[in-house]
């Protein structure tokens, strides 16, 4: 069906038999230079990149322990400001408490006015009335014992 031209060779992509004039032995020495020029060429970019690989499992490490670092300081602090929580809960239901009692003993005394405000009063009154008898015992006058076993006659 087609007619396939040849061109001689078997193959395009192998080496050409026909092409005998060259000499083996200076395409070796050829590729041997390539290649060493081509790694003298790419050695520093090769060391480089090496060192570069290396800096960035440095810093990955450092990266990594840092963060480790930050995640048990994060949860010391959390740990911590949940305590301090708990214990400004526990000042104001004391607070709290105080307050309710406080107010307790207000509402008591609001409502039990009247005893109160009489307590109050006889308190008072009996306090004036010990100031005044002591008060009239320091005024008088001692008296010596024959003088007050004769009712102040004598």
């Amino acid at each position: 069906m087609f007619a396939v031209a040849s061109s001689g060779n078997a193959d395009s992509m192998s080496p050409s038999n026909n092409d005998t004039n060259r000499d083996s032995g200076s395409v070796r020495s050829t590729a041997a230079k390539a290649r060493r020029t081509t790694a003298k060429a790419t050695a520093p970019a090769s060391r480089t990149a090496d060192k570069t690989a290396e800096k960035t499992a440095d810093l990955a490490s450092t990266a990594a322990e840092t963060t480790e670092r930050a995640a048990g300081t994060t949860a010391a602090v959390a740990h911590a400001a949940t305590e301090r929580v708990e214990a400004g809960r526990q000042a104001v239901i004391a607070a709290s408490g105080q307050a309710a009692a406080v107010a307790r003993t207000a509402w008591t005394a609001i409502a039990h006015r009247k005893a109160l405000a009489a307590g109050v009063g006889a308190g008072l009154t009996a306090l004036g009335a010990t100031t005044y008898a002591a008060g009239r015992r320091a005024g008088r006058r001692s008296l010596g014992p024959i003088t007050r076993l004769t009712g102040g006659r004598i």
